[in-house]
């Protein structure tokens, strides 16, 4: 694999970065739109099944060290807030929520409200990546008007 290619599937996949930090590596490689879109939503969506799965029992375990149990204090804190969205549209608010390219939203964060809110696991996964396929191209256009505007 080209090390450009796995470069911007890790930043995507990464929960502070992802889309938004993805989709501008990849146009500034040099890949085209489409390539950037696909290759960063491809990893943006990665590791959702896996933390849909493994959630609780990584919670359990991290949560042992009173650091770590602190940071998720507040991220959780912080997803609470946000949780309306998703009580009062279900699975399409979780879309919704997913969906705005803004810090503290996207898969990872939309993973965890699942998580929270104990939604059906596959249910959730098929409306994040509709989220985030609607964040890509949000931010893809958002990406080459900046260019544009340079």
């Amino acid at each position: 694999m080209d090390f450009n290619v796995l470069s911007v599937l890790i930043i995507s996949a990464m929960p502070f970065s992802e889309l938004r930090g993805a989709i501008p590596l990849a146009l500034y490689l040099g890949f085209t739109p489409a390539e950037s879109y696909i290759i960063s939503v491809i990893g943006n969506i990665l590791p959702v099944p896996f933390l849909l799965l493994f959630l609780e029992y990584l919670v359990r375990i991290a949560t042992r060290i009173d650091f770590i149990a602190r940071i998720y204090g507040k991220i959780v804190d912080r997803v609470e807030k946000r949780k309306k969205i998703v009580e009062n549209y279900g699975y399409f608010g979780l879309t919704l929520f997913v969906a705005i390219p803004l810090p503290v939203t996207g898969a990872w964060t939309g993973t965890l409200l699942a998580f929270l809110l104990q939604l059906n696991r596959l249910k959730a996964f098929l409306f994040i990546s509709a989220g985030v396929c609607v964040a890509g191209f949000v931010v893809l256009m958002a990406s080459i008007g900046i260019i544009r505007l340079l």
